[in-house]
């Protein structure tokens, strides 16, 4: 009923009315959300756990109230002093609905586990860490000549290994005279010393040698995803890798809904910032967990995000940037102790290293992939793409590098999608749509094999075809350009313009069934046209920004493209230019570079000197502010035709023929065979 309360599921974005009374995970399986139950709604297995969120979401349209789900009842009491709920969690099959609600579905509440998209990317790396290990034999206490432990440490470090001053917390003083005497007086410590010229801290000590490693994590927190690598300080080598979804996504999906949420809502900036601590320390224990590393040797940490979740892990209020001119709170590297950042999942004096931001919009990300990439060292012209919620992107080569970011949105990782998910297995990531037939043949994440390959069903197991994650949509709406089932702008056609019945009525509009797995219980996985709508936007915008950057250096084309990002290893050239995504050139002259964020990252965190180059390269990158140039609209409602309005691409048309149908021919929004609209009298 159009009185019922409004219930959004984050992240998939899946939204509905329902009565008063019913509960969370009725509503989310009606809706088709990915929450666990194993218990049936006993409230037993604690599958069903969910974090409603308060206060105005100005993204969704909803002010959540107080009383938005019912009070905690018995059932959920029992559970939380018998086995604890983090704070802020209810469960589903209890909690229920009496007004509008956001709920966040987290990770461990997932059927479908996330896959990593951001895996570590193989690469060679000159190691020359921050924190190293070094061991030393400490001359014993000599009451004739009276001096402390610490010092003697300190002339042991200098005369040994050439180290200068030392310092230690006071958490590292209250062990060192037991350690000292265990190993009787020989010791190795784990010493940090920054690039700035300050006293080396010691951040560890054992008694004696010392051989079961020294780690850091190298994170890349995104605005949709938090990816971790675990990586060796003395080999390099990544232990292991895993990421989660950002939970703040509940707050809003792109990165101005989040700004809006904290000036909307007192304290809201506090309540991201918690929650995004407490997803970095649940994903670094995982982590630590999956490679069987003592989470107190991971002794190091380094960061890189985009502004706006630069200050909201800062607990900085990111107002500011909501608004001209940008401004940042600082736009420096940083370096912090761990426990300044409330990271208890790692070693307690473990040290944190920020890459420096590069603008108000472009963040410490764009930085990293600027430190692996190396566009300024490039020979030729260079255009690098790092695709995600909110684009970051590099235009340069030896004479000059420039960067801006693009708001995408987050279609693009799935969400805002009607079939869309997460990648995870059971997701539709790529598709081919016969030009002759009309027939779609696709693959899904967990399985090799196509859809019209024997042994597809066995390897797609009980869990069946769940969705259509961000790589799949992408190729759907491609593939629909040039099998001729979509015209330029965009517009599906009917099923008799387009001679298919997969061309399905919806409204006014049309939509095109990929499969169909309601006899089975499974989803109606379509694409509609409002996700094409939404592909649109995305792909706009992040075009838009490559042609500014571009205006910026007087060129009308790039001699190369580099995708960077998860999207980078996962969507074909041909795919993302037939789009429009990205500038015409030849495809060959299109690489995937991976999650060149992370790898930047890790660089910083296993090369001291790394440290020193970004900071120089960032202060002679030139920033493009999209947000206040006003030639991006012009070319934003360019780039919304497919692939392009105005500009030829002959590299793409000589691989590609596109067809070039009219769904619009009575100029009247819908397609052929569609209702005209009633003249006004």
């Amino acid at each position: 009923m159009p009185n019922d309360p409004l219930v959004v599921f984050t992240p998939s974005g899946k939204r509905g009315r329902f009565p008063v009374g019913t509960p969370v995970l009725t509503a989310a399986r009606q809706l088709g959300v990915d929450l666990d139950s194993v218990c049936g709604g006993r409230g037993i297995c604690s599958k069903c756990q969910i974090t409603p969120g308060y206060g105005e979401f100005s993204k969704h349209g909803v002010t959540v109230r107080d009383n938005a789900l019912s009070e905690w009842n018995k059932v959920e009491e029992r559970y939380d002093q018998k086995r604890g709920l983090k704070p802020g969690r209810r469960l589903g099959c209890q909690a229920q609905v009496m007004g509008d609600v956001v709920i966040d579905v987290p990770p461990e509440s997932q059927v479908h586990k996330q896959v990593v998209r951001k895996a570590a990317s193989a690469r060679v790396i000159e190691m020359d860490p921050a924190t190293k290990l070094y061991f030393v034999e400490v001359d014993e206490p000599d009451m004739h000549e009276p001096t402390g432990d610490l010092e003697r440490l300190a002339r042991a470090l200098k005369r040994e290994w050439g180290i200068g001053d030392i310092r230690a917390d006071l958490t590292l003083l209250s062990r060192l005279q037991p350690v000292l005497r265990k190993g009787k007086f020989q010791v190795t410590v784990a010493l940090h010393r920054g690039h700035a010229n300050d006293a080396a801290q010691v951040l560890e000590i054992w008694p004696g040698l010392h051989e079961d490693g020294l780690y850091g994590l190298a994170i890349d927190l995104g605005s949709t995803t938090v990816a971790a690598h675990l990586t060796d300080l003395v080999t390099g080598e990544v232990k292991a890798s895993s990421g989660i979804m950002n939970p703040q996504i509940r707050f809003g999906e792109d990165l101005m809904s989040r700004v809006s949420y904290s000036m909307m809502n007192p304290g809201g900036d506090k309540e991201m910032t918690t929650t995004v601590r407490d997803a970095i320390n649940a994903l670094a224990g995982e982590i630590a967990r999956e490679a069987e590393v003592d989470p107190a040797l991971i002794v190091e940490t380094v960061f890189v995000c985009n502004p706006v979740m630069h200050h909201l892990l800062l607990g900085i209020d990111p107002v500011e940037l909501g608004q001209a001119p940008f401004a940042l709170a600082t736009s420096g590297s940083l370096g912090l102790a761990a426990r300044d950042l409330d990271l208890a999942a790692i070693n307690p004096r473990a040290q944190v290293y920020i890459l420096p931001c590069i603008a108000g919009h472009v963040g410490a990300d764009c930085a990293a992939v600027a430190l692996s990439e190396e566009p300024g060292k490039s020979e030729d012209l260079a255009l690098i793409v790092d695709v995600g919620t909110n684009a970051e992107i590099l235009l340069g080569d030896k004479t000059r590098v420039l960067a801006c970011s693009s708001p995408t949105g987050p279609a693009f990782e799935g969400a805002q999608i009607s079939s869309g998910q997460r990648a995870a297995p059971g997701a539709i990531e790529a598709i081919r749509i016969d030009p002759e037939t009309k027939e779609p043949r696709f693959r899904v994440i967990g399985s090799d094999k196509w859809s019209d390959e024997d042994g597809f069903a066995d390897e797609v197991g009980a869990g069946g075809i769940t969705g259509i994650c961000g790589s799949g949509i992408i190729e759907a709406v491609a593939e629909l350009r040039i099998a001729g089932l979509m015209d330029e702008s965009g517009l599906l056609g009917s099923a008799e313009a387009t001679g298919t019945p997969r061309m399905q009525a919806e409204g006014r509009t049309h939509t095109y069934l990929i499969h169909d797995g309601t006899d089975e219980g499974g989803p109606r996985i379509t694409v509609t046209q409002g996700d094409i709508r939404a592909i649109q936007l995305a792909k706009s915008a992040l075009y838009a920004g490559a042609r500014l950057l571009m205006d910026e250096r007087g060129v009308d084309k790039v001699d190369r493209v580099v995708l960077a990002g998860a999207f980078g290893a996962h969507i074909s050239p041909k795919h993302a230019m037939v789009l429009g995504m990205i500038p015409d050139v030849p495809l060959d002259k299109v690489t995937s570079a991976g999650n060149a964020a992370g790898t930047g990252a890790r660089i910083a965190l296993c090369n001291v000197a790394a440290r020193r180059e970004i900071e120089r390269v960032v202060g002679e990158i030139t920033k493009v502010e999209t947000a206040i140039e006003p030639k991006f609209q012009e070319h934003f409602v360019a780039a919304n035709a497919i692939p392009h309005k105005t500009a030829p691409f002959p590299e793409l048309r000589k691989v590609v023929t596109l067809p070039n149908p009219s769904f619009n021919t009575h100029g009247e929004g819908g397609a052929e065979g569609g209702r005209r609209r009633r003249r006004r009298g």
